[in-house]
């Protein structure tokens, strides 16, 4: 069974002060946990999978197109089910991680549905066992049948990397003690974190937003505060990470992944080819944009040498403001309209209906995401909204992922779901378009440099950091093959791609080493990370296409999104003349920060 996920972004979010916070509306999914909804699905989906599995256990083979087609239909609606109460389970959650009811409420609904859903293991192993040829014939007498062909593509891509049906079993089984409770424990350990900055007691996110802050004594403040938190609790981090990697490393030998990055490649339908050609194309590019970057901000901050503490500092002549969340809905509703006003109307509800989460609150998930729950109601977007103008950023990016998540549910539960590499597309081009919409307004030279320099350090975020931190989960899982890692071997393996990437221009206070910690992707998604490096290098090329005046690029942009899940990489961008297997198309997106940068040395001229 597919476990939906929320797309998670590690930005900074939330407080009553920047106007009238939006709280989610979950009536959508349930109303309370005893709802009778609620409690006639968890019953109907014990008793479809025992159904469905009596039905066709064993007997993939003698089917016919027609019976194959019946028998993936109900699957998936199974799926919804099973989604739409996880769904509902994990949203309460993650407002409230600190809280004992909600996590016993996930807890036992992943429980029974972990139960309910184990005899349906067969389905994927005897489907990977049907003859290619039998298959083949039935996908060109079905064309409804056929319509499913990317998801059987995906399924089949795991033949040669999975076990008995035995094991496979036994592995569904035991999943919910194994990583979803080292998850558990890191959401729990991390909400429950506290901060003592200039005597005030702070959450992870608040702490993280001070690194922000105009003033740099708080941001070395925050910088020391959070170190010494993430110190005292190392042992339970460094536990999580070293338990994870070897679990991984276990699972991954069973199957005969050749690599740690393997099984993500496969699940993001990409050759590791193209990652690599990815990863290269970053890592030679860090001269060219964070090295030359940071040297040209450290001039502006006045600095001869930059601490950590200076990385996402303001510039000088930034002005520091409060975006109160009316002007933040405005920015991204006018930037979305301008581009095309479906995407503005498919934005709408998610300010209108409940579907937005702003507000930080003592317990609540940090950083943001947009979660699609299922396909028969539509996805939620949780921030954590400070006020800043990234925060602007953060709310446009998220938004992007509601309307492709929105748009893709046409396709259904088993077509609709993005691949990462491709889930970042439209949060990332919504991002772009409110930087230019705001670029377009910039009334001086100064407020243009403000925001051009924002940008890069959002794109340097998003594909050097990304990269950066994809080399050190690479480095990670290959050291943890060989043996126990200590606190001291992770915060070493940070360290080496810190260096690396942000440049000579920093120095590194011990501290540092130990910031690992907090980024959720290494616990909950495994080498996700590259997805966003892909996702901003592929809209920066389609963003070159739009700027270009391509007539049909707002029609092919939706036909885009509203495909979901349901094409390659190669089939989505080939409308636009683009092909991310050519190891150029990266250079090209590189070469749109690399112009912002020449632009902003040029103004120092």
């Amino acid at each position: 069974m597919r476990s939906p996920k929320p797309v998670y972004d590690a930005q900074n979010g939330g407080g009553s002060s920047f106007g009238d916070l939006p709280e989610w509306n979950l009536d959508d999914l349930y109303t309370a946990e005893d709802a009778p909804e609620l409690i006639r699905d968890m019953e109907w989906l014990d008793t479809a999978c025992s159904e469905f599995a009596s039905d066709y256990e064993g007997k993939l083979a003698d089917l016919d197109a027609a019976g194959l087609l019946d028998a993936v239909h109900r699957y998936e609606a199974i799926d919804i089910i099973a989604g739409r109460v996880m769904s509902y389970a994990g949203l309460r959650y993650y407002q409230v991680t600190t809280d004992a009811d909600r996590a016993k409420f996930m807890a036992d609904v992943q429980d029974k549905i972990t139960a309910y859903t184990t005899p349906l293991v067969f389905y994927g192993l005897e489907f990977n066992r049907l003859d290619d040829a039998h298959l083949e014939a039935m996908l060109a007498a079905n064309a409804d049948l056929a319509r499913y062909k990317p998801v059987f593509d995906r399924m089949r891509a795991m033949k040669p990397h999975q076990l008995s049906d035995e094991l496979e079993k036994f592995l569904h089984d035991q999943s919910t003690v194994g990583a979803a409770a080292w998850n558990r424990l890191f959401d729990e350990t991390m909400a429950g974190l506290e901060f003592e900055v200039d005597g005030e007691t702070l959450n992870l996110e608040a702490t993280l937003n001070l690194l922000t802050e105009q003033d740099r004594s708080k941001r070395e403040a925050a910088t020391h505060a959070l170190a010494a938190v993430f110190q005292e609790n190392i042992k339970i981090f460094s536990r999580v990470h070293n338990t994870l990697a070897k679990e991984k490393e276990v699972e991954d030998r069973w199957r005969k992944m050749p690599t740690p990055q393997t099984g993500r490649h496969l699940s993001n339908h990409v050759e590791a080819e193209v990652v690599e050609a990815l990863r290269n194309a970053v890592v030679a590019a860090y001269p060219r944009l964070s090295h030359r970057y940071y040297a040209l901000k450290a001039k502006w901050l006045g600095l001869e040498r930059m601490e950590t503490w200076d990385r996402n500092a303001p510039l000088p002549m930034e002005t520091t403001r409060t975006v109160t969340w009316d002007e933040a809905e405005k920015t991204v509703m006018d930037a979305y309209a301008d581009f095309a006003p479906e995407m503005a109307e498919l934005a709408k509800p998610f300010f209108t209906k409940g579907w937005i989460d702003a507000g930080v609150k003592p317990g609540k998930a940090p950083g943001a995401f947009a979660h699609p729950t299922v396909t028969t109601v539509h996805p939620y977007v949780m921030l954590n909204y400070l006020g800043k103008p990234r925060d602007v950023m953060t709310l446009a990016h998220e938004l992007g992922h509601g309307v492709h998540q929105v748009l893709a549910a046409g396709q259904g539960e088993l077509l609709s779901s993005t691949p990462l590499t491709l889930a970042e597309t439209a949060s990332v081009f919504g991002e772009m378009l409110t930087f230019q919409k705001l670029l377009e307004g910039a009334k001086t030279k100064q407020e243009r440099k403000v925001l051009l320099a924002g940008k890069v350090e959002d794109m340097i975020n998003t594909v050097v950091r990304q990269i950066a931190f994809y080399d050190f989960e690479c480095k990670l899982h290959a050291a943890r093959a060989q043996g126990e890692l200590t606190p001291d071997d992770i915060n070493a393996l940070w360290m080496s791609v810190q260096a690396e990437s942000l440049g000579e221009i920093f120095d590194y206070t011990p501290g540092y080493a130990t910031f690992w910690a907090y980024i959720p992707h290494f616990v909950h998604s495994p080498f996700y990370v590259y997805a966003y490096a892909f996702g901003d290098g592929l809209v920066n090329a389609l963003y070159a296409v739009y700027a270009e005046g391509d007539p049909d690029f707002k029609e092919k942009y939706f036909d885009m999104l509203r495909a979901g899940g349901s094409k390659h990489h190669t089939e989505l961008l080939a409308p636009f003349g683009l092909d991310a297997t050519d190891p150029k198309f990266w250079d090209k997106g590189l070469s749109m920060i690399e112009g912002m940068i020449d632009e902003l040395e040029a103004m120092e001229a």
